[in-house]
Formats: structure tokens, C-alpha cells, sequence
């Protein structure tokens, strides 16, 4: 097994999940840096999966190591009419497709958002 893992993404709006086009997204690390920049298709996914550095498998082997088995990136989403989202500490596994789904609801739902980005924070897991 490899030291790549991958994140896909899925935006829709509606609890029908209703696919979203032409939704920006913006993959970083830890550090702020951006790692993809890439835009969902008709599907609402993007076309192919973002390849993510990560520990090797068998640094998450052995207890009391210290190191954690994934890495962790932040995911930002944004199209026109639509709530902004942020998704912080998104975990990705080696040799794994995370998946992150981007619920986004339209700011005719919601005026109030107009000029507010909701953030979700993905807390560590206990391995």
C-alpha cells in the first residue's frame, strides 16, 4: 500500500442531492498551502480525485508512536447564489477515497448568509 490517499468531492444542493455544477473548490494542508484547485462536473464531483500525501501504513500500526495514520487537509467550496463551506481537519487514509459531501443551500433560503461561510471542523479520531 502506497503513501497516497485521495479526496473526492460532492456537492449538491436539496436533501434530494441534487448535483451542483461549476462549484469552486480549493483543497490545502495543515499549513494553508493549496494542494488542487478544481471545479465539479454535472455529477457535482469533481473529475478525478485529489492525490493527498500521507504516513506511511505502517507508521498507525503500533500503539504510542505518536504518529497519526492520515493526514489532514482543509476543503473550501464556493459557487454563485449558494452558501460558502468550509470543511477543516478532513481526514485521508493511505491508499483511501474520503469522500467530503457539500450540502449547499441556496442564500435565497438564507439572506442572512449572505456574506458568511459555514465552517465544519472534523475532530481527530483516537487511533
Amino acid at each position: 500500500m502506497s503513501n497516497i490517499g485521495y479526496i473526492q468531492v460532492h456537492a449538491y444542493t436539496a436533501k434530494a442531492q441534487l448535483p451542483l455544477r461549476n462549484v469552486a473548490i480549493a483543497v490545502t494542508n495543515d499549513q494553508g498551502k493549496t494542494i488542487a484547485l478544481r471545479m465539479t462536473n454535472s455529477s457535482g464531483k469533481i473529475d478525478r480525485p485529489v492525490e493527498i500525501q500521507v504516513p506511511i501504513p505502517a507508521a498507525g500500526l503500533s500503539p504510542n508512536t505518536g504518529i497519526v495514520p492520515y493526514s489532514t487537509v482543509n476543503l473550501y467550496a464556493k459557487v454563485a447564489d449558494y452558501e460558502e463551506i468550509e470543511a477543516n481537519n478532513i481526514q485521508v487514509f493511505p491508499g483511501i477515497i474520503t469522500v467530503q459531501d457539500l450540502q449547499m443551500i441556496p442564500l435565497s433560503e438564507l439572506p442572512q448568509y449572505q456574506n458568511q461561510v459555514e465552517i465544519f471542523n472534523t475532530p481527530a479520531q483516537n487511533l
